[in-house]
């Protein structure tokens, strides 16, 4: 907010030097981001009086002065303002002086006489509006006066915070400056001359939304004469950064600015029968605002009305069609108290802010409505003539006291960590204007607020703290504690390292969801972030299955959309439920991009609605386009399959220390290439691995679930992307919402040495080479320690229903060296189990 310092000494004596005030007032919350000189801009514009005002000689539009500016002989200056006479006092601008915008003047000839500056307009020094005529100046105006002297100004830029809606007056500023100096505030005074008849006979108001509009104050100001505002408000409006419009519209603004009440004049005869509606919209009405953009209303939206129709946007603009214009004699002054949500969504709905609305969404001070109505109506018979109607049409004329808020002195005294006694709180209080006295006994503290507030019974000496109705962010105890400390400065709380232990060690709730990072990040993924509002869209694009058993401690997937009321875009609208398709999204950025290999992971969460109540759930997700390594020189590229992303699910297993993982075909088919597709399982293994918090898990308990799968190509296609093969997944781990990894255990080396054999099984084509390596591992007995799939072989001199699959499994006994023949046992063991279990027999 712009504070211009001669508008704030109208409400309280300042006597501080500009940036010191500029400090004290960050140091008590209200920051000062600037100090403007305004009128600063004026280099060489003095105070001159006309002398004589002759026709030019040679122009019929022009007119020849002499001015003198009180030294020196007398300039000659050529004007074109009809407005000048002799004897007037007036801005002239000297040959090199400097106009707001860089302008300068110099000796110039004009029709064929030299003129020597220039009479200055309000418009061009950027006082007031008046573009057509000079700036006449006061008669007493000191002759020769430096401009800037007279009618410069500081101006202090506050940065108020959002709880201080308060605070976005003058009179606002003028408190926190008497918190400062002590110096009493000067609120402004109000005097009204009322005439008959009755405001009620010329105004009605019917409240239907009671709830968003909860007082309406209308006053009625008639035989006004719309024109240009006094040059002194032209001036102060415009230093604080606001636009001049006329005298009416103008009294509207400047009570905004000077007690933060928003108020809006309405043309009484654009207001049907004299009657006022506040309601929401309905179904297809329509509005020009003020800033002539036709709007169609939404059914949420909450207006202004007469029986013909909307005339405002309550709390944010006004209609085109009620604006004040120079042919009102009649005005309807409205001061309303609405409901902050209510008006913050309408600013979000229509993209519309307005200082207006910028109060009224951090709520306003209920007797204001009355002040702001009387202010503005005696400012416009004070600057546009005319009379206010007696009474005023007021729907809730209550008016509530100050709140009262208990607090304990000592629990005050704790929080801080000062040595303020109950009598020095209680002062500090006094200089914001909140007065306290002695708590009854019984009466409750209020720690903490919200629909069902927590109370204490105090055990030692409370005070109540009676806050005015203007400060609604003091609500609780811990907000005197703040007003404590901030008034009595920050910088007095003393520097104090706290005295009570700090807590034990906790293992860290993130350390699966962080092993999955580092495992992923070890093969070449990059971890993103994406939204986790996306477009409906997508969720019908890629229909990513719900059927996956899920860990114990994990939520299962699927369920209502949850859908944004007020969406900023269409693209954020609904929160997912998966994460493949937010991936796909990023792979489509990167393409356009050139890029020849994606690889990246998220660590999300997916949402969904179960009645009235919401619930999300953990997954990790990635996705692998294009090449399977990074492209190098000495190496071909080679495009990832499904074998690349199985096993990078192998990895993550490997890093959580879990029992291998199993894959099954998946045959669904969308969004799933067909024959392309696994289901993913992975369990708890004896040594050790994920554990989520709160949950006990046994040796073979589910760790690791979810879908692997090459994208169906008309999913792709959907996707408008470029690379033939996408690989995603999409697992549930145990503990990734939040659990721990088991500690590693080192174990001996072996004593003795391991032995390896190779095994090529001839299998039927459909036989799945987990089932084989999964008969190979329970026919191998205890002395097993490693076994894997190394080779599948298709063609001569096998039948084309035939595959070979090749494994190499690993023996070793701890207390001993394995022989030939206890080896051999082993293999025929295997080779048995195979030819039983998966009807294989031993290539050869």
């Amino acid at each position: 907010m712009r504070v211009p310092l001669s508008w704030l000494r109208d409400h309280v004596d300042v006597d501080l030097d500009p940036a010191v005030l500029a400090e004290r007032l960050t140091l008590l919350g209200m920051e000062v981001k600037s100090i403007e000189r305004w009128g600063a801009e004026w280099r060489s514009v003095v105070v001159g009086e006309l002398l004589t005002v002759e026709s030019h000689p040679r122009a019929d539009r022009l007119s020849l002065t002499t001015v003198t500016v009180g030294a020196g002989e007398p300039l000659r200056i050529v004007c074109g303002a009809t407005n000048i006479a002799p004897g007037q006092r007036v801005p002239v601008a000297l040959p090199g002086a400097v106009l707001p915008g860089e302008r300068r003047i110099e000796r110039t000839e004009k029709m064929g006489v030299v003129s020597e500056g220039m009479l200055c307009s309000g418009d061009e020094l950027q006082l007031t509006t008046d573009a057509d005529g000079i700036l006449i100046l006061p008669a007493e105006t000191p002759l020769g006066a430096d401009l800037s002297d007279l009618y410069g100004d500081v101006v202090l830029d506050v940065d108020v915070k959002p709880n201080r809606g308060d605070a976005l007056s003058l009179v606002g500023l003028a408190r926190e400056v008497s918190a400062i100096t002590g110096a009493p505030v000067r609120s402004p005074a109000v005097t009204l001359d009322e005439v008959d008849p009755e405001v009620a006979r010329r105004l009605r108001v019917v409240v239907e939304e009671p709830a968003l509009c909860t007082r309406f104050v209308g006053r009625w100001v008639t035989g006004v004469t719309v024109g240009p505002s006094p040059d002194l408000v032209q001036m102060r409006l415009r230093a604080a950064g606001m636009r001049p419009v006329s005298n009416v519209v103008d009294a509207s603004n400047y009570v905004m600015l000077e007690i933060g009440k928003p108020t809006h004049a309405f043309d009484a005869r654009a207001v049907h029968d004299g009657t006022i509606v506040v309601r929401r919209a309905r179904a297809g009405e329509r509005l020009e605002t003020l800033d002539h953009v036709d709007r169609a209303l939404d059914p949420e939206t909450l207006i202004i009305a007469d029986p013909a129709g909307p005339i405002g946007i309550a709390g944010v603009m006004g209609g085109a069609g009620s604006e004040v214009s120079e042919s009102t004699t009649d005005v309807v002054v409205e001061s309303a108290i609405f409901d902050p949500v209510s008006i913050r969504r309408t600013g979000q709905r229509y993209a519309l802010r307005s200082e207006a609305s910028l109060r009224f969404e951090k709520g306003q001070d209920v007797p204001t409505a009355r002040i702001g109505a009387d202010r503005v109506a005696a400012l416009i018979v004070a600057w546009s003539g005319g009379s206010v109607l007696r009474g005023r049409v007021d729907t809730d004329p209550r008016e509530p006291g100050p709140s009262r808020v208990a607090f304990r002195p000592a629990r005050v005294e704790r929080l801080l960590g000062t040595t303020r006694t109950a009598a020095g709180q209680r002062a500090l209080l006094a200089r914001v204007g909140v007065a306290t006295e002695d708590a009854p006994d019984g009466t409750p503290v209020v720690v903490a607020a919200g629909p069902d507030p927590l109370v204490v019974q105090p055990a030692e000496e409370a005070v109540v703290a009676l806050v005015p109705t203007w400060r609604r962010d003091i609500l609780i105890e811990a907000d005197v504690a703040e007003e404590i400390a901030r008034v009595g400065g920050y910088d007095a709380v003393p520097t104090r390292t706290p005295e009570t232990l700090m807590p034990a060690f906790r293992p860290s709730p993130l350390g699966v969801r962080d092993a999955i990072r580092e495992a992923l990040v070890g093969v070449g993924f990059t971890e993103v972030v994406t939204h986790a509002l996306v477009a409906p869209r997508s969720l019908v694009d890629l229909p990513w299955p719900d059927d996956t058993e899920v860990p114990a401690g994990e939520a299962a997937s699927g369920g209502r959309l949850v859908t944004v009321r007020n969406p900023l875009s269409q693209q954020h609208s609904v929160l997912r439920q998966h994460l493949p398709a937010s991936l796909l999204d990023v792979l489509v950025v990167n393409e356009r991009h050139g890029a020849e290999r994606v690889a990246v992971f998220e660590v999300g969460k997916g949402y969904a609605a179960d009645g009235p109540r919401a619930r999300e759930w953990w997954r990790v997700a990635f996705l692998l386009a294009g090449h399977a390594e990074p492209s190098a020189w000495n190496r071909p590229a080679r495009a990832a399959d499904l074998d690349d992303a199985k096993g990078v699910v192998e990895v993550v297993a490997e890093r959580l220390g879990l029992e291998p993982v199993t894959f099954e075909p998946d045959r669904r088919g969308m969004p799933f290439h067909p024959g392309r597709a696994a289901r993913v399982t992975a369990r708890l293994a004896a040594s050790g691995g994920p554990r989520p918090t709160g949950f006990v898990m046994a040796e073979g308990d589910l760790t690791v679930s979810g879908h692997v799968a090459e994208l169906h190509p008309s999913v792709a296609e959907r996707w408008e992307l470029r690379t033939p093969r996408v690989l995603l997944a999409e697992l549930a781990v145990a503990g990734l919402g939040g659990g721990t990894l088991d500690p590693a255990r080192a174990r001996p080396l072996p004593r003795f040495q391991a032995v390896d054999r190779d095994l090529a099984v001839v299998v039927a084509e459909d036989i799945p080479a987990a089932a084989v390596v999964e008969a190979a591992r329970r026919a191998a007995g205890d002395l097993l320690r490693e076994i894997r799939l190394f080779d599948v072989y298709r063609g001569a001199p096998l039948d084309e229903r035939e595959k070979s699959v090749a494994i190499r499994f690993v023996l070793q006994a701890a207390d001993r060296t394995l022989t030939d023949a206890e080896v051999e046992a082993i293999a025929a063991g295997i080779a048995s189990a195979l030819g039983a279990e998966v009807g294989g027999r031993i290539r050869t």
